[in-house]
């Protein structure tokens, strides 16, 4: 447990030091590019009635219809996976690829963000597509800051968190101290029990065998031999 608290601690620091910095700055970018397209596309209106305009290539149109094909001829054209820029179209520069391995054709508006559309097979529809989802950056734009808000909010947590002790600290020094202790009790049983088995083979050691014993109670039966007098020769 205390480890998995000092790494968890070890996480927040680096979280506040790197990971949250980048990713709120990240987000700030994000917000002021949505805010920047967004005054873009403001600067070109859609009209109530009509046809706002788009340009393809070098060409002005100002019929819907007319801009509708042309951008169907700009698929059935397109060859290679790398986005080619096609035209303009409210201020945004309008770029087409193939994506699904050539299946699927992809309109990319790019201001200082990405606003991509996938494009289907009917010329109007293909505008109606457009038109909303460049209609859908306000609510990006929220999305992003609400995003922000959580990571400011993730920060005031993190610091809140950071550098708190273990919690059960007092609990795991008690236990330790009590393990210790059954330690040293275990070791001074353990030396009770060895010394008398060291004694018993200490005086097995000492204890005369059975041959010496014998020979130490066996009756001495036999009687000095007298020597022989020594004859005199003259």
């Amino acid at each position: 447990l205390k480890a998995n608290h000092q790494s968890q601690q070890f996480r927040l620091e680096d979280n506040l030091i790197k990971r949250f910095p980048e990713q709120i700055e990240q987000t700030k970018e994000r917000i002021r590019g949505f805010e920047k397209d967004m005054q873009t596309l403001e600067s070109h209106p859609l009209p109530k009635e009509g046809f706002v305009g788009m340009t393809m290539g070098s060409t002005q149109l100002h019929d819907k219809e007319a801009a509708g094909k042309a951008i169907l001829d700009a698929c059935k054209a397109i060859r290679g996976l790398d986005p080619m820029l096609i035209g303009k179209y409210r201020g945004l520069d309008m770029y087409l690829s193939l994506e699904d391995f050539g299946k699927t054709f992809r309109m990319t508006f790019k201001g200082v963000m990405a606003h991509p559309v996938e494009l289907g097979t009917d010329a109007r529809g293909n505008l109606t597509r457009i038109d909303n989802a460049l209609a859908g950056l306000p609510e990006r734009l929220e999305k992003q800051r609400t995003m922000l808000d959580n990571l400011h909010a993730q920060v005031a947590a993190a610091k809140e968190e950071v550098g708190k002790p273990f919690p059960q600290e007092e609990e795991l020094r008690v236990k330790s101290a009590r393990l210790t202790e059954l330690n040293a009790l275990l070791n001074m049983e353990n030396e009770r029990t060895l010394a008398p088995a060291n004694q018993v083979v200490e005086e097995k050691n000492t204890r005369p065998s059975v041959l010496q014993r014998l020979r130490n109670t066996a009756p001495n039966t036999g009687s000095p031999v007298p020597s022989k007098p020594r004859m005199e020769v003259r």
